[in-house]
């Protein structure tokens, strides 16, 4: 029988996937990662109202040495990605790219998953920033799944249910299937709504004004 555990940072592509999931899944446990990103208190938030409403086990695991060893844009003192930059999709991903972050996310859940059996983990990976973030591939999840046949017992499966959609089409599912976008927290940056500004914020918007979901925008932004 299945049991899985899902990497939920409160974002929409890791509530989409865990809707989609949660039942044919059996997703038991969600992890939230605070890294020392801008936004983590809000993440942490988010996930945790997330895992209340889909009745699984919240943890979030802190990673204080990972800020201290990058200046990525989303913990240091330098703006996150907006504007022009938009426009230059290699230099915004450099600006926020975080040293092997999903790479540790998948190990820290595979050794979760080792220890407490759980046959999949769940990635809100997608074709969308996989053009521009290797680590949002399927050849990435393939690497990690062959890594795990030595590194596991019990080889656990990773997973990405969006990895060949768009942020349009991941809004398209999560309206198709009731999945609660009232509790979505995609912003870089901390603050009681997004920022609307930001890259995470742009790409959400626009799939909520391409997908006609007018109250979504009203209540995130």
């Amino acid at each position: 029988m299945n049991k899985s555990i899902v990497l939920l940072s409160g974002g929409l592509d890791s509530l989409v996937s865990l809707g989609l999931l949660k039942d044919e899944y059996n997703v038991d446990t969600a992890l939230t990662f605070d890294y020392g990103q801008k936004s983590a208190s809000d993440e942490i938030t988010a996930s945790a109202r997330i895992s209340v409403y889909y009745g699984i086990r919240h943890e979030f695991i802190t990673l204080d040495w990972l800020k201290r060893i990058t200046s990525t844009a989303l913990v240091s003192e330098k703006e996150v990605p907006s504007g022009e930059l938009l426009h230059n999709p290699e230099q915004s991903a450099k600006l926020v790219w975080v040293p092997n972050r999903n790479g540790l996310f998948l190990n820290i859940a595979g050794s979760f998953a080792d220890a407490q059996n759980f046959t999949h983990i769940i990635i809100g990976a997608n074709k969308e920033e996989g053009a521009t973030f290797p680590d949002n591939t399927q050849k990435f999840i393939d690497s990690v799944n062959k890594e795990f046949e030595y590194s596991t017992q019990n080889q656990p499966k990773v997973i990405a249910p969006l990895i060949n959609s768009d942020k349009n089409d991941i809004v398209r599912l999560a309206l198709e299937h009731g999945i609660p976008l009232e509790y979505v927290r995609s912003c870089y940056c901390g603050g009681e709504k997004h920022c609307g500004v930001c890259e995470s914020c742009v790409r959400l918007k626009n799939a909520l004004i391409h997908n006609e979901a007018d109250r979504f925008i009203k209540l995130l932004f």
